[in-house]
């Protein structure tokens, strides 16, 4: 099964986004609001014809009032003063909260009594759906192997679309064009066929590139070196790195001599230092505690919640997306906080959510790029790559000097 057949099968709020670890390359690069049916299903395809636990119904609610998409094929609602059921983006008047109760899967709504709206037809596949399946179908074609990249015009022909209402689409429920795609999926085969040991010349060819110049052009912004340094497993290359105790356990910090490339927390140096060598096998990577002591004092200063002196220099890998979402949390001011779909919103794609969520998890500069400042929508604290824990502390240390600051 293909990786956005298996994305697919989950209902749509369970969904997580993992066309990174499929595609191996691109955290920026991630599956968002493809919908699709699943339903609230465990083990065998029994259901219960009981109503959805009201431990969920508001945020349930939430999403028939705004007719979101996202829970098409996880959940219907029924109206029991009409005694017809719907999906959540059904286009109907809403009705009045006291008169909806909350379903799985129409089988169960229809077992309990209620007959499926003509104008939502919510036993069928939605239009959401469909168009999922076309966007799988288009992925395919332009992740296959030793294929020219068709043109967006071709591919609008074979599924009857305009090339304008195929990219627009595309970019909705994806977040990157078409273009963009191929880009991550042939720059993907380019890295593992470095890693694995093949010449620049023949990953260059194998990857699908018409010339190696086009590879090097930005190939620093995208690999954080040259290709051929990379393909040596960072070879060539100096990284200078230290460790430190800090109120959320030990730090490590490290750096080229262009800026901060990495900032993890840990419970082990061990632990710490093979994750830094891990990436970059083969480069020459040392410790500086005096070089480096500087940058070290600039983070522990945002670790307590501080306003800091400076900015920070990086030297970061990373999407066009990632960046884009990275910028906006660096925006976040101290003692505040913003959702997952506030900052996909800010960033002027309100359904990519989860994709938000992927590039804060993939952020290697913990605290000079405050991740931990994006929580849950629903009022949690949401997840942090270095513990649960540590992200309330710092929302905590954060909130107590933002107070502290205006008294």
């Amino acid at each position: 099964m293909g990786f956005l057949a298996e994305v697919l099968g989950r209902p749509a709020h369970e969904r997580r986004a993992d066309s990174t670890a499929r595609i191996g390359w691109i955290p920026g690069l991630h599956l968002r609001n493809l919908y699709g049916g699943g339903g609230d299903v465990s083990g065998d395809r029994a259901f219960d014809a009981a109503p959805v636990a009201s431990v969920d119904e508001e945020r349930k609610w939430r999403a028939v009032l705004a007719r979101d998409a996202g829970f098409d094929g996880a959940m219907v609602f029924a109206v029991r003063s009409t005694g017809i059921y719907c999906r959540p983006s059904c286009p109907s008047r809403r009705p009045h909260r006291q008169h909806v109760v909350f379903f799985p899967r129409p089988e169960a709504a229809e077992g309990a009594g209620f007959r499926p709206c003509r104008r939502c037809r919510p036993r069928g596949a939605s239009p959401a759906q469909g168009q999922a399946a076309w966007v799988e179908g288009v992925c395919r074609r332009l992740a296959a192997p030793g294929e020219e990249r068709p043109r967006l015009a071709d591919l609008g022909a074979e599924l009857g679309l305009s090339p304008h209402h195929l990219q627009r689409t595309f970019k909705r429920l994806m977040g990157i064009t078409p273009r963009q795609y191929a880009d991550a999926v042939r720059l993907g085969v380019f890295r593992t066929r470095l890693r694995k040991g093949s010449d620049v010349t023949a990953a260059v060819y194998d990857a699908g590139y018409g010339s190696g110049s086009r590879v090097y052009e930005g190939a620093a912004a995208r690999l954080g070196m040259t290709p051929g340094a990379y393909r040596k497993g960072g070879k060539g290359m100096r990284i200078a790195y230290t460790l430190v105790a800090s109120p959320l356990g030990r730090l490590l910090v490290a750096a080229t001599e262009r800026g901060i490339s990495s900032v993890c927390l840990g419970d082990a140096d061990a632990a710490l230092e093979a994750t830094l060598r891990a990436e970059y096998p083969a480069a020459e990577v040392r410790r500086d505690d005096a070089g480096l002591a500087p940058w070290v004092s600039g983070v522990l200063q945002r670790m307590e919640g501080r306003a800091p002196a400076a900015e920070l220099p990086v030297d970061l890998r990373a999407t066009a997306f990632q960046r884009r979402v990275w910028e906006e949390l660096k925006a976040i001011p101290r003692g505040q906080t913003r959702s997952y779909g506030e900052i996909a919103r800010r960033i002027g794609q309100p359904t990519a959510a989860r994709a938000v969520a992927r590039a804060c998890a993939t952020n290697p500069v913990a605290l000079v790029i405050p991740c931990h400042r994006v929580v849950a929508g629903g009022g949690g604290v949401g997840g942090y790559r270095w513990g649960v824990e540590r992200k309330r502390r710092l929302l905590e240390r954060e909130a107590a000097a933002t107070r502290r600051g205006r008294q």
